[in-house]
């Protein structure tokens, strides 16, 4: 009778394993592919689950990727088994040689866990091994902030073997779709850009030259935050200050509360501005921003200052006259004594001098000390012992022959017309410092750093 030819028994997936790569193989996970042959190439590509928490104090960012890596190991091709490819469990993991990558930028990470490994290892026929895990990371983003908060910034990933020089292993980006994006990714400060910066950051150090590649995200920040918590704000308080120059000048507490209340404002907005921010020594836009607005209500505030000074100028004018009139009165009456005594005396030339002076001093003092000394026609002649008030830079330019109300008039207007002034001349320097603010960092700036990243 003819025995019946049967197909051999594929080998249990437990005996495959084992001769694959398990104790009976002779498999040696310490030794990597080729070893003493050519350095053994890895294709890597990410896939970005999540990213943000960028944070400009530390300088660092955090994301959550899939790290995926491809090699050719030809100790791990097989035959005897018939699928394609091998889904094996995480564990397995330990039993074969995987690369030494690292993170060249990172500031921390960790693994996942939850509710097992996040790890995956697929083995190809021909020897391919895929290699796929979930981190979480923490890099470092060096930042420019001299543009904060109109500014854009690049961070980088760089992928790094540890201990295998060039010579034993090769980093390379997958050719198609080496860094992939979640659809719904949205970060809540930044725009990430579409295009990816690839590329080779080769490390040249004392114990070799190591492979290495990167990855650039550039990154644009949306100013909407900053528009509503901090320039409108602070721009409304600018505004708020010019009130001051529409109150009345003898309404001295409501023109001081208001400026003090603008000044201190400005300062408590300054101050939050910067509480997100590295101490960096270099001034930053917003910086600008927030020492113009604190100079402008400041020089509202100097401005009532300069108004109220002025309008109290008559008050020094008539101090003065009824100094000089005081003076003149204890002259008179000095010079009245005298006249007396000098009657029993013969005259001489010097009392005739005498005489004539005092005459000249009583018709003053009459004109000082007339009921109508305040109305228009009657003036302060001044000249002799008057030259001190003309000595006085702002009666300087008082004609003679005016009364009180016409000089205290003189002095408000004045005060009144400094008010009239700084309404135009307040307005337009901010609407000047406005255009050349928001030109240079939103147009020129911008336009510069655009070159720049297409240059890259």
């Amino acid at each position: 009778m003819k025995p019946s030819s049967r197909a051999p028994k594929p080998p249990s997936p437990s005996d495959f394993l084992d001769k694959l790569m398990g104790r009976t193989s002779g498999y040696d996970a310490r030794i990597r592919p080729n070893f003493k042959g050519p350095p053994v190439n890895v294709t890597c590509n990410i896939f970005i689950n999540s990213f943000g928490s960028i944070t400009e104090t530390t300088m660092d960012y955090r994301l959550n990727v899939f790290l995926r890596q491809q090699w050719n190991d030809p100790r791990l091709a097989y035959k005897e088994y018939p699928d394609d490819s091998l889904d094996l469990d995480p564990s397995m993991l330990d039993s074969i040689w995987k690369p030494d990558l690292f993170f060249a930028n990172e500031k921390g990470a960790n693994f996942h866990e939850v509710t097992t490994d996040n790890k995956l290892l697929r083995i190809f026929q021909n020897g391919n091994v895929l290699y796929s895990i979930r981190l979480t990371l923490i890099l470092s983003c060096p930042m420019d902030l001299k543009n904060f908060p109109m500014d854009s910034q690049t961070c980088t990933m760089q992928l790094e073997s540890f201990g295998y020089t060039m010579n034993d292993l090769i980093f390379e980006w997958l050719d198609v779709g080496a860094v992939q994006v979640a659809d719904d990714l949205m970060l809540p400060q930044f725009v990430l850009k579409e295009e990816k910066g690839l590329g080779y950051c080769t490390k040249h150090y004392n114990t070799g030259k190591f492979t290495c590649i990167e990855v650039k995200f550039y990154l644009e920040r949306q100013m909407g935050y900053y528009l509503i918590q901090m320039y409108i704000p602070s721009l409304l308080t600018v505004i708020l200050s010019w009130v001051s120059f529409w109150i009345n000048m003898d309404a001295a507490p409501a023109r001081v509360g208001l400026g003090i209340t603008t000044v201190l404002t400005m300062t408590t907005q300054s101050s939050g501005s910067r509480a997100s921010l590295p101490k960096v020594s270099y001034v930053k836009a917003i910086d600008i921003w927030m020492a113009v607005c604190l100079l402008f209500v400041f020089a509202a505030l100097l401005e009532y200052a300069a108004v109220n000074f002025v309008s109290r100028q008559h008050k020094e004018f008539f101090r003065m006259r009824k100094k000089l009139k005081e003076q003149q009165r204890q002259r008179a009456q000095g010079s009245g004594d005298g006249k007396v005594k000098g009657n029993n005396v013969p005259s001489n030339s010097a009392s005739q001098g005498n005489i004539a002076q005092q005459c000249s001093v009583c018709a003053r003092v009459r004109v000082l000390a007339s009921p109508g000394s305040t109305g228009s026609n009657l003036g302060l002649t001044l000249s002799g012992n008057a030259a001190e008030m003309d000595a006085t830079p702002v009666f300087a330019d008082l004609p003679p022959g005016l009364g009180f109300y016409d000089i205290r008039r003189r002095f408000v207007e004045r005060a009144k017309r400094i008010d009239t002034i700084s309404r135009a001349v307040f307005p337009m320097s901010f609407l000047v410092f406005n255009v050349l603010y928001w030109l240079t960092y939103k147009v020129l700036r911008h336009e510069d750093l655009l070159s720049t990243l297409g240059q890259h």
